[in-house]
């Protein structure tokens, strides 16, 4: 058995995590700009550029994930942290693949032209802003989770390398 994830598996990591700090920062930043600017528009339609690359990335990663045995960690996990270990997994895959389609839908919802990657995209003939507003909502809420649900995981990823000097970190590692 592999004693480190695959060179995609790895590769995909940090390639989606670059792309996820990316993507947040795009939008922590855009508020320093008056609305209307081309700074602005520009880190709006770079947001949602970066968002379907995630999405797209994320699904990706699915996929090679099936095709790979998963390393194990050694010395081998409580079964408590391994449960806690797939349930943080399964959330951190969950979010970034809903957070932009919770986001793409806003947008389609919203009844208003909208771009990404510079290229104009669909929208609802029938707007739906009560829909539009919800769905809004529930992506910032489930970003602003992420923050959150990122920091654990790379605070276990650091816990397990120094404190339990298991091989968790180095199996993900370039």
């Amino acid at each position: 058995m592999r004693n480190r994830y695959s060179y995609p598996q790895i590769v995909l990591h940090w390639l989606v995590f670059v792309l996820v700090v990316l993507t947040y920062t795009t939008m922590d930043i855009k508020g320093a700009f008056a609305k209307g600017s081309f700074v602005r528009e520009l880190l709006t339609l770079t947001h949602y550029s970066l968002g379907f690359c995630v999405l797209f990335l994320m699904c990706v990663r699915l996929f090679v994930r099936a095709m790979y045995v998963t390393p194990a960690i050694k010395p081998a996990l409580p079964r408590w942290q391994h449960c806690l270990s797939v349930a943080t997994h399964s959330i951190i895959y969950l979010m970034f693949i809903g957070l932009p389609v919770l986001g793409i839908l806003s947008q389609y919802y919203g009844g208003h032209d909208w771009t990404m990657f510079n290229i104009s995209m669909p929208k609802s003939y029938l707007p739906d802003l009560p829909l539009q507003k919800k769905l809004k909502t529930l992506h910032e809420w489930l970003a602003n989770t992420g923050y959150y649900l990122v920091g654990l995981h790379a605070f276990a990823a650091l816990w397990h390398h120094y404190r339990r000097r298991d091989n968790t970190l180095i199996r993900m590692l370039p």
